[in-house]
């Protein structure tokens, strides 16, 4: 079972291994993300082990996704869906404890109706019905709450920009399969790419807001 090939996205065309070299290779951009973050946080992160966590969790996503459009089975896939759902829970929960200061009782409540949001979406809406891209509306949702919300603050900024590409790279994963054929790479590593930017956006007002003592480039919001 766990063996079973699966074939989701434009670009592959059989089950060999290196049937999606864009769809594989364009997952460095995670790993230019993570390193970019980690600069950073070295820089003004001063220690913060909380942000470290993500950024290689950020990492591992890259190592994830790569696997899934390597080997494509459904094993790869558990491989690929698993740090990219620690990613967003884990940002989600730091979100609420620091930038809202929410109490813990109240934080993991909160989280966990995200997470039962976001996975009953995932489960129950049929792939077919926006290429399996459902269960990530509730986290678009809070980039923009969350951002709107703390929009004159570093965090605030970085995560409506971050809103703004995330939309962006749902939009262009759901629209791989219906413009395969006028497109034949299809437009799936554009999401790796976006996501990417993303990630970075998302880390960078984490450690700007921890910090407080530096703010986002007027040429990025």
């Amino acid at each position: 079972m766990w063996s079973t090939p699966i074939d989701l996205y434009c670009e592959r065309l059989d089950p060999t291994f290196w049937a999606e070299p864009v769809n594989a290779l364009t997952n460095a951009a995670f790993f230019v993300a993570a390193w970019a973050a980690f600069r950073l946080w070295r820089r003004e992160g001063h220690g913060d082990r909380a942000i470290l966590a993500l950024i290689l969790v950020a990492a591992a996503v890259g190592l994830g996704s790569f696997a899934f459009h390597t080997l494509a089975t459904r094993g790869a896939m558990l491989l690929d869906v698993t740090p990219i759902g620690i990613f967003i829970y884990g940002y989600v929960l730091l979100a609420l404890r620091r930038f809202l200061a929410l109490f813990w009782p109240l934080t993991l409540g909160l989280l966990a109706a995200f997470m039962a949001l976001s996975l009953g979406l995932a489960l129950g809406v049929p792939r077919t019905v926006l290429d399996g891209s459902s269960g990530y509306f509730p986290a678009l949702a809070v980039l923009f709450a969350l951002g709107w919300w703390q929009r004159e603050r570093v965090q605030g900024r970085a995560l409506l920009l971050a809103g703004v590409m995330f939309a962006a790279s749902i939009a262009l994963r759901i629209a791989d399969l219906p413009l395969c054929g006028a497109f034949p790479l299809g437009t799936h590593f554009l999401w790796h790419i976006l996501n990417a930017a993303v990630i970075y956006a998302v880390l960078y007002g984490a450690i700007g807001e921890r910090q407080g003592h530096f703010t986002m480039p007027k040429a990025a919001c």
